[in-house]
This record gives C-alpha cells, structure tokens and sequence, in this order.
C-alpha cells in the first residue's frame, strides 16, 4: 500500500512539474523617451517602429521609424520586421498603444522589444 502512494506522489509531482516547466516569454522593456534615445546612440541595427494610424504617422514621425499600425499586428508577425531577434523601439501617440502592440510583438515570438511611449515624451 505504501509503495503505491508513493507512486502516485511522485507520478503527481512530475505532473505538476511538467505543467510548470514550461517555456516563459520574453517581456517586453518600458523605457523613457529620452531613455530610449541614450540606448539608440549606443546600438545600431535597431527599427523605430510607429504603431499610430498611417494618417498620424504622416502627420510627422521620429525619423527612420516605419509605420505598422497597432491594429494590424495581429496573429502573423508583420512582414517588415522579419528578424525576431532584432532590436525594435515601439511607440505610439500617448502610450496606450505603444504597449498594446509591445505585448503583441512579444506573444508573436519577438525577443528584443523596448516601448518608450508615445511620441508626446520625443525630443530629439
């Protein structure tokens, strides 16, 4: 009898470790704008990256950032960011969506996703 219980202890607790062994995702970085920008002068081969409408991003944008509405990033990583591997800066009006679409990227396979907020924050 005992050596039953113990089997079935120890067949619980290889469950249970299976269950809580899994892979966990990489977060996402809240930075500050200007936070942001420090890091910028210091790495290279990074993307702006715009999540407000096309609209707004015409209506003046951060320089060298492209444009991937919020809205758009949805279940399939956004064909111009094709290295998830790649350092990529997101940001949007206010910050709302900035974070929206960082926590999507990231749930899309993303690694290296820094948010600084909105463009509200930029001096530069």
């Amino acid at each position: 009898m005992k050596h039953i219980m113990l089997l079935a202890i120890l067949g619980a607790a290889l469950l249970l470790t299976g269950c809580i062994g899994g892979q966990v995702k990489a977060a996402y970085r809240r930075v500050s704008a200007e936070e942001a920008q420090q890091i910028m002068k210091k790495e290279s081969g990074y993307r702006i990256v715009d999540v407000r409408t096309p609209e707004e991003y015409a209506s003046g944008h951060i320089p060298n950032a492209i444009c991937i509405p919020n809205e758009s990033i949805g279940k399939q990583p956004p064909t111009e960011l094709s290295d998830k591997k790649q350092l990529l800066f997101i940001y949007c009006r206010s910050g709302r969506r900035s974070k929206e679409a960082a926590n999507k990227l990231v749930e899309l396979g993303y690694e290296n996703v820094v948010d600084f907020g909105g463009i509200i924050d930029w001096h530069g």
